[in-house]
């Protein structure tokens, strides 16, 4: 054979051969993790082998390295729950890699660590069980968040239901964004407890709640002090509550942490017993992080969790602090993401997190977070984006999607906490999800007050059941103010609100609206969308400019059906063909101002102690201002609005506005 063709036909045998044996990797690149399983084994076989000598891994860290060194593997997680010590990083180097449940099982990752040990107590009359825990005293181990048998217990807390209110305020402020550190309270409503030291205060003031631990309890002049200020200006008939202190400890199924004596005590429920019960407190904040460096193009790239269960963390507010400005924002994700790329989380279970559940912050591009239950919140669901406009379009987060997913539960110790929250992040798809049991928003889109630069653009929210907003479905709430099922804030240019379904939203002092568009909210669509049951109106806007709001049903608001609050010397919005509907209140309320708005092709309806009243204008005066032209008076003719069944009947006289039914 010619020399050079032997060369040639070697070669070519060498590659193949070096082909097959790539693939062979690839085709073997599957790690398996397993509670009985061991780091020093090769974590290729699903179990422990007859001699114990090779099997899973123990750690889903080793899995991980071996996926590295592998290029990409699949990693297999068994049954049981691994108490993580540290969070698992991830970075450029596991692209590519998937972790997920074995089989049909249902692994859980937790961030917390079982509290076994317990004894019998009597304090006072009270039944309880202790334990002292060493870590607690030290100051080394503070947790706010208990779970036995998988619920969330109550932190030891007065009153045990509804909430008490401010009596009055003794130090004055000028500004509302300026906090008091004291309030005076109603006769009976606290006490100088002996453990009040252990204790604090949660007040709700406007949109937020304040944190504040009791610095001092002044019986006789009932007020309370604390080390630092409340986040805003606090008010008479501001709801409050205390919680953690011995005294306050008289339910079952409520806990109290001593400090100083580094024990914790828990009053059980019924059905409980603490010597077999499964007792968990949070030990870590986070529990995956994933750390690509975008500016640097180092990417984490195609990375897959499926049908794990993500539990048990916490977070807490640095010194000195009371909360946050708005939606808790500063509270972290239990799984956080920086420069992540085409990931996925499927069918995962976030729950029992002390924290947001998932926070893909800078840089984080096309990622999808699909079927997965995200419930039992300190704070809320999704976090997208930042605060920020970065410059560098590497690092600002765009694309992804939230999609068939229940988000519930959330607010638990943050009230103020969202649902799905969007920062400066344009893109981004939050479809046919069913968002509820949240204190404050269900869906939060940008973050600039005002005309100034703003990038939340282009984003959809479409086909999702959004409710419970500021009442949960227990009854429990309204706390806070100034809410929406979807609130809005600053350019929004391709953004569009569709075929959403928002009820039952309720604000406390003012400001539980269906959709509200907030300050600066700029060529937004909100259309064919169901919003009814709200206490303050289905659409308000404070100020915008040449927003759309069309082919939507409003009904059955408490107060008021529409509301604008600040007119501007551009159009503020487009109201056309909708239906409003209401028993109760008047169809708007606001400020009219210059009428830099327009109303046309709308169908309105009042029934029950319904008023047709535009502020103080009959619709005959409305319509003299130039509003409403084409508009109609009539029964749109729903099928059972009692029931809150809004299809049209045939014939409805909707179709003479040129309204276009469309599915809920």
């Amino acid at each position: 054979m010619n020399p050079k063709k032997q060369f040639c036909s070697i070669f070519v045998l060498c590659l193949l051969i070096l082909t097959l044996e790539v693939n062979a990797m690839s085709a073997e690149a599957v790690f398996y993790v397993a509670t009985n399983g061991n780091d020093s084994w090769s974590g290729t076989l699903s179990s422990p082998n007859d001699g114990k000598t090779d099997g899973p891994f123990a750690s889903l860290v080793k899995a991980r390295d071996a996926s590295r060194l592998a290029k990409g593997a699949t990693v297999y997680v068994r049954e049981g729950t691994y108490f993580l010590k540290e969070p698992l990083i991830l970075t450029s180097e596991d692209s590519g890699t998937t972790f997920s449940a074995y089989e049909n099982e249902k692994p859980i990752i937790s961030g917390g660590r079982q509290i076994k040990g317990w004894k019998k107590v009597e304090i006072e009359g009270k039944k309880l069980w202790m334990i002292e825990i060493p870590e607690v005293k030290d100051g080394k181990w503070l947790f706010h968040e208990l779970w036995v048998n998988g619920k969330r217990r109550v932190m030891a807390r007065h009153p045990n239901k509804g909430y008490l209110k401010i009596a009055d305020v003794i130090e004055k402020t000028e500004q509302w964004m300026q906090g008091q550190s004291s309030f005076q309270f109603n006769e009976g409503d606290m006490k100088a407890w002996k453990t009040a030291d252990d204790a604090e205060v949660v007040v709700m003031c406007r949109w937020v709640e304040s944190h504040l631990p009791i610095k001092s309890v002044d019986e006789s002049q009932r007020v309370v002090y604390f080390p630092y200020k409340s986040v805003f200006q606090l008010a008479t008939g501001d709801q409050y509550y205390v919680e953690n202190a011995l005294e306050l400890l008289d339910a079952p199924g409520e806990w109290y942490l001593s400090k100083k004596e580094g024990k914790l005590y828990y009053m059980p429920m019924s059905d409980e017993d603490m010597s077999i019960a499964e007792v968990i407190a949070p030990v870590l904040t986070q529990l995956v992080r994933l750390e690509g460096k975008p500016e640097a193009g180092q990417i984490i790239q195609n990375v897959t969790f499926k049908d794990l269960t993500f539990s048990h963390t916490e977070w807490w507010l640095p010194e000195g602090s009371g909360g946050f400005g708005q939606a808790a924002v500063g509270v972290p994700g239990m799984i956080y993401g920086e420069g992540v790329n085409n990931c996925t989380w499927e069918d995962c279970t976030i729950a029992h997190a002390g924290n947001y559940a998932i926070e893909l912050s800078r840089g984080c591009k096309d990622n999808k977070i699909i079927y997965c239950d995200l419930f039992d919140l300190a704070a809320g669901g999704v976090k997208l984006g930042e605060t920020a406009i970065r410059d560098n379009d590497a690092e600002r987060t765009s694309g992804n999607e939230v999609r068939d997913c229940q988000i519930h539960d959330g607010g638990m110790i943050f009230h103020s906490a969202i649902g799905v929250w969007i920062g400066q992040s344009p893109n981004n798809r939050i479809v046919y999800n069913d968002i509820y049991n949240f204190y404050y928003t269900g869906v939060s889109i940008g973050w600039t007050w005002g005309y100034g630069p703003a990038i939340a653009t282009g984003n959809i929210l479409e086909a999702n059941n959004i409710h419970h907003i500021g009442v949960k479905t227990n009854g429990d709430g309204p706390i806070l103010s100034d809410m929406g099922g979807v609130y809005t804030l600053g350019n929004h240019e391709g953004t569009v609100i569709r075929h959403n379904v928002f009820h039952d939203i309720a604000g406390y002092n003012y400001g539980g609206w269906g959709i509200y568009f907030d300050e600066g909210t700029t060529h937004i669509v909100a259309e064919n969308n169901l919003v009814y049951n709200t206490t303050h109106g289905g659409f308000h806007q404070h100020y915008g400019k040449e927003n759309i709001f069309r082919n939507n049903i409003i009904a059955f608001a408490r107060d008021w059906q529409i509301q604008r609050s600040r007119p501007e010397e551009h159009i503020s919005f487009y109201f056309e063909r909708n239906i409003v509907y209401w028993d109760k209140g008047v169809a708007f309320s606001g400020s009219l101002g210059n009428m830099n708005i327009v109303f046309n092709h709308n169908l309105y309806f009042a029934t029950g102690d319904g008023q047709m009243k535009f502020n103080d204008l009959s619709f005959e005066q409305w319509q003299e201002k130039g509003m409403d032209k084409d508009s109609i008076m009539a029964d749109p003719m729903f099928v059972d609005p009692a029931k809150r069944d809004f299809h049209l009947k045939p014939g409805s006289p909707a179709d003479e506005t040129g309204f276009v039914p469309f599915s809920f």
